[in-house]
């Protein structure tokens, strides 16, 4: 398996989120990519390698302009409103509800933050922008292998991307690497791709980019919106638009739901995606669904990750797996590992 690794991706570390009317130190953190890599290593698993870097055009298939424009820019624009700002992190204020206009960009920077995000707890740091680009390569350098024939590819990158929309920021992510690799997948030749979230929280950003699209299928477990982030989306009657119906399905879990029950909902979306005739799989892996993870509230185990990958390797498709959530640090390089070794196994 060829292993992509954003090198760069520590570069991005978060002081402080917003949690409930607290600032709380980062959940997101680098040693999450870190012990992953540590443990491939030790485990001798895959050939690791940095991405080359990607144009501006591959990253706008997914995503707004003005809005990557914003988040070139906003690390300077944030400093030019206070010097002071250089130590301290960026968070939004405000928010454009329902009835506000989000069609003229705001000359003020906290307006234009708002404008581009959906919640206050994800910092942008001095190098979220250098980050995240870099992850965006790290997940087309993926797609590249899978068009070339590769069975799989690794793209080991941080901060994640599944809450990233085709506009805006949230959940600690900024560019969606998965969609951007679907995308790539798509312009390389694949007819079809499949886009499966594994990630405790529903991957909104993803699902709102391809709802609309006949062409990309969204499959997601995750846990119930009822009570879990990011509460509004998720839920099982949302099925597609236009002429997206019938390929977006939600597999909303409530909150203790065990290994058996979960492997239950990955059959069944591994069932869809059969009968989507895919070309290629892109796996939003988040490892959050760990018994152990301090922010979710699945009740998987460290060897139930090897039974997944054999579950994900049956699907019998090209597969780029893209490093999404994990927050129990010390155990998700043993978790993402077991479920790469799992799949490449069968």
């Amino acid at each position: 398996m060829r292993i992509f690794y954003n090198d760069r991706h520590a570069v991005h570390h978060g002081r402080h989120e917003m949690f409930r009317g607290a600032l709380v130190p980062c959940f997101e953190v680098p040693a999450r990519a870190d012990l992953v890599l540590q443990e491939l290593r030790a485990r001798r698993f895959g050939s690791i390698e940095a991405p080359p870097p990607i144009a501006d055009a591959v990253i706008e298939r997914v995503h707004a302009p003005r809005y990557l424009q914003f988040l070139a820019t906003a690390r300077d624009d944030w400093i030019a409103l206070d010097p002071a700002n250089a130590e301290r992190d960026a968070l939004p204020s405000y928010w454009p509800i329902r009835t506000f206009r989000t069609d003229v960009l705001p000359a003020s920077f906290p307006a234009r933050m708002g404008l581009f995000s959906f919640d206050a707890g994800s910092p942008i740091t001095a190098g979220t922008w250098e980050a995240a680009r870099h992850g965006a390569a790290c997940a087309v350098a993926g797609a590249q292998r899978l068009l070339a024939g590769d069975r799989s590819a690794f793209a080991l990158t941080r901060p994640p991307g599944h809450h990233a929309g085709s506009d805006f920021f949230g959940g600690y992510c900024f560019l969606n690497n998965a969609a951007i690799a679907a995308q790539a997948l798509r312009d390389g030749g694949a007819a079809r791709v499949v886009v499966l979230d594994i990630d405790y929280h529903h991957g909104n950003g993803t699902q709102a980019i391809f709802y609309e699209r006949a062409d990309v299928f969204f499959a997601s477990v995750h846990g119930d919106p009822h009570t879990e982030y990011p509460y509004y989306p998720g839920y099982a009657d949302e099925r597609g638009a236009g002429t997206g119906v019938g390929a977006n399905l939600n597999l909303p879990l409530p909150r203790g739901t065990d290994f058996a029950r979960w492997r239950e909902a990955l059959q069944e979306a591994l069932r869809a995606i059969r009968g989507f005739g895919a070309d290629a799989l892109v796996v939003s892996l988040g490892l959050d669904t760990f018994e152990g993870d301090p922010i979710s509230g699945f009740r998987l185990r460290g060897d139930d990750y090897l039974r997944v990958g054999e579950d994900l390797a049956a699907a019998g498709l090209p597969t780029l797996f893209v490093f999404e959530g994990g927050y129990a640090v010390a155990e998700v390089g043993v978790n993402t590992v077991n479920l790469l070794q799992g799949f490449t196994s069968t």
